[in-house]
């Protein structure tokens, strides 16, 4: 399925569509602001091993991250400290990801015997829509580009050709950056950033 959305105000029926097939274990490649992402229900773990099937990576080694509705939401997965509280407070949502140290109510398929876990609250409206629909977070990891030049895919109609069969909906939200997000690792003594993306932190 290929459904349009404007960012800007993005159909209602359709976010609604799109919520359905993800409660019901779908995968969906949606618009941030940032790249394209795949993406899942984080509590369905069938949806989780199909995520990974595309990714061509086995789940006890897959890094993913996952999208938030707000900080509130967050506590629930991670832990954040008053000094790491404040740095997301003032950058998001935007184009970052936060690695915490993950609490144990993480679903086990997205933990993988990992301690940690990378937080996104992009500033885009169409996947924030979807995620306050479904009422928890979204598995979030790249849609990569097999190309020498992009290391992303940016053309939702050319996404569309290459993973129209093998996902259940594709939204076109415009064309994508080619530019990922910040990673900012918040698990040591001090912030760090290990990946400098589109977003210049504050």
């Amino acid at each position: 399925m290929y459904i349009k959305l404007f960012e800007d105000n993005p159909n209602g029926k359709d976010i609604l569509k799109i919520v359905k097939i993800l409660k019901e274990g779908g995968v969906v490649i949606y618009p941030t602001d940032t790249i394209y992402a795949i993406g899942c229900d984080i509590n369905n773990v069938k949806a989780v091993q199909r995520v990974c099937q595309l990714k061509g990576i086995k789940p006890e080694k897959a890094n993913f991250s996952m999208i938030c509705r707000d900080l509130s939401n967050i506590a629930a997965y991670a832990k954040v400290g008053n000094e790491t509280f404040k740095v997301m407070k003032r950058n998001l949502p935007g184009p970052y990801t936060f690695i915490l140290p993950a609490t144990n109510k993480l679903p086990n398929v997205m933990m993988n015997k990992r301690k940690t876990i990378g937080i996104r609250i992009p500033d885009n409206y169409i996947v924030m829509a979807i995620v306050e629909e479904l009422g928890n977070p979204l598995l979030t990891t790249s849609v990569k580009a097999d190309d020498d030049i992009m290391e992303y895919m940016t053309d939702p109609e050319l996404i569309n050709e290459v993973y129209g069969k093998q996902v259940d909906v594709i939204i076109d939200g415009g064309a994508g950056q080619n530019v990922a997000s910040t990673v900012v690792n918040c698990t040591g003594d001090s912030i760090e950033i290990v990946r400098q993306g589109i977003g210049e932190l504050e």
